[in-house]
């Protein structure tokens, strides 16, 4: 079903993603780190939801759908070095840590930090160009939201100064 995507994903020379691709791509690899535990709960599949809502200025039935479909694609995808590489030759650096963000908060959906997602955490962080002490903060400021309840700021948060190009909101 995905096959196609897969190709331009792994190809020697990726052309940049149409934006429904760029979605898609994106939002399998947040259920990657939701799946990474081995507990892909409810409170990760909505967390994705919000995120996608958020990002994208979806309703919650196109959310829904969307994730629905990167679940298939998180399963056929290949292993998590090559699938994150090219995602990131998808996102614009300055997304990057937007998109940091928004993984763990699907990470720390279910109030835990498990050390598989920990350890995804940092495969990801650096192959999508990230550092790790960026990724930390990253880690922090979803805490902090999560803890002390949001800010006003949504799923996402405004990391970075708010999101731009395949993680912007919708408009943009």
């Amino acid at each position: 079903m995905f096959e196609s995507l897969l190709r331009r994903l792994l190809a020697p020379e990726p052309d940049r993603l149409p934006e429904p691709d760029s979605r898609l791509a994106l939002a399998a690899l947040l259920v990657r780190v939701g799946r990474a535990d081995g507990h892909y709960s409810a409170p990760e599949t909505e967390r994705i939801d919000a995120v996608l809502r958020c990002r994208y200025g979806l309703d919650a039935a196109a959310a829904a759908a969307l994730r629905r479909e990167a679940e298939i694609l998180e399963e056929e995808a290949p292993d998590t070095v090559r699938f994150t590489r090219a995602v990131k030759e998808h996102v614009a650096y300055e997304d990057r840590l937007g998109v940091i963000e928004a993984l763990w908060e699907v990470a720390l959906a279910d109030g835990r930090r498990d050390a598989e997602e920990d350890g995804l955490m940092r495969l990801v962080a650096p192959l999508l160009g990230v550092e790790d002490v960026d990724s930390g903060l990253a880690r922090q400021r979803v805490e902090a939201r999560l803890d002390g309840g949001a800010s006003g700021e949504g799923p996402g948060g405004a990391a970075g100064g708010g999101p731009t190009g395949p993680w912007g909101r919708a408009g943009r």
